[in-house]
């Protein structure tokens, strides 16, 4: 495993599936979705040995790819463990939550509904980050800014 580690100092932050499968509201998921910092090729490189030794789906997908997220996203991003020079985090998880409230997938409204209910969450502040980020939905032009802070409202309603 020493041809795994890096020589440089790397952030992996999880997203999805493996955030939800880390904290435990689900057992399983199809696929591991991370956000490299910086993103150097002798880290995908890792990352494709990985995926390789482990026969396991590996995205560079993070909810940056999909809404605007807080400028403090990284010191948001509840740390998990160092290895060596990689520091594993989750992505910030009112990013997390916010980019599955505007997909909205059954799954995603799972999690979202599980990050509420366990406390890593809560409706108030998921609100008032949307409002933060809401100014720079324009960057994002599939979005609809106003269905978007409507899904986040019903959830503060229990919806």
């Amino acid at each position: 495993m020493d041809s795994l580690r890096l020589d440089e100092e790397t952030r992996m932050y999880f997203t999805g599936g493996a955030t939800a499968v880390l904290y435990g509201w689900r057992e399983s998921t199809i696929d591991v979705d991370v956000k490299l910092v910086p993103e150097r090729d002798s880290a995908l490189h890792v990352v494709q040995e990985v995926k390789e030794r482990l026969q396991i789906n590996v995205e560079l997908a993070s909810p940056v790819d999909f809404i605007p997220v807080s400028e403090s996203w990284e010191s948001r991003s509840p740390f998990i463990r160092q290895v060596g020079r990689t520091f594993f985090h989750h992505f910030d998880l009112y990013a997390q939550a916010l980019a599955k409230v505007e997909r909205g997938h059954r799954q995603d409204t799972e999690d979202v509904r599980a990050m509420l209910r366990t406390g890593l969450v809560d409706t108030k502040h998921l609100l008032s980050y949307f409002e933060d980020i809401e100014p720079r939905l324009y960057r994002y032009p599939a979005i609809d800014p106003a269905a978007f802070r409507e899904k986040v409202i019903a959830y503060g309603r229990g919806s």
